[in-house]
């Protein structure tokens, strides 16, 4: 009897330690279920990925910049260097204004006004206070964009409509509608 004890005693054993390990069955079809919450859970990312776009914000292309006796004859304003990449100059005939982006790699130049010229401090171009370039490897002059009045005579900024200027070439005589006779 005390076989058949031992013998029951070993059946039980093996039997919870089968119990205890996962059967094939059990196995596929946690990895099933798995997989089916791992694509439910990739579309529900994709979903709220989906109300959130990536958007790029910049500022507007048209923009309101005072009025033209806010700017000194002969002075170059760095007012909007920063915010719209641009820079207001005004002369005793008019203003204009020039994009704040160099002709060579895009970089952002300086204002020296001790100079009276526009320098880059990426590459060294150098330009005078109506963007010709005078230095360096910039390939052209600075760009110029449209400036306008509104109807409360400010002055409207337009960097949708860029002047490329071409070298060797006065800026003025290439595009007198870049500046704002006044």
């Amino acid at each position: 009897m005390a076989s058949s004890a031992s013998q029951t005693t070993k059946r039980a054993r093996k039997k919870k330690a089968d119990s205890m390990l996962w059967s094939r069955r059990d196995f596929f079809s946690f990895g099933g279920w798995a997989g089916i919450a791992f694509v439910l859970g990739s579309a529900l990312l994709a979903f709220v990925r989906f109300m959130f776009p990536r958007v790029l914000f910049e500022p507007p292309m048209v923009f309101t910049a005072g009025s033209p006796s806010d700017y000194l004859i002969g002075e170059v304003s760095t007012k909007y260097k920063k915010e719209q990449r641009v820079w207001i100059i005004r002369r005793e005939d008019g203003i204009y204004v020039i994009l704040a982006i160099c002709t060579h790699l895009g970089c952002t130049p300086n204002w020296i006004p001790n100079k009276q010229a526009f320098k880059c401090p990426c590459h060294g171009s150098g330009f005078y206070m109506d963007g010709t370039n005078y230095e360096g490897p910039a390939p052209r002059p600075l760009d110029r964009v449209k400036v306008s009045l509104n109807a409360e005579g400010k002055l409207l900024v337009d960097k949708s409509i860029v002047y490329t200027m071409r070298p060797g070439i006065d800026p003025d005589e290439q595009y007198p509608e870049s500046i704002l006779r006044i």
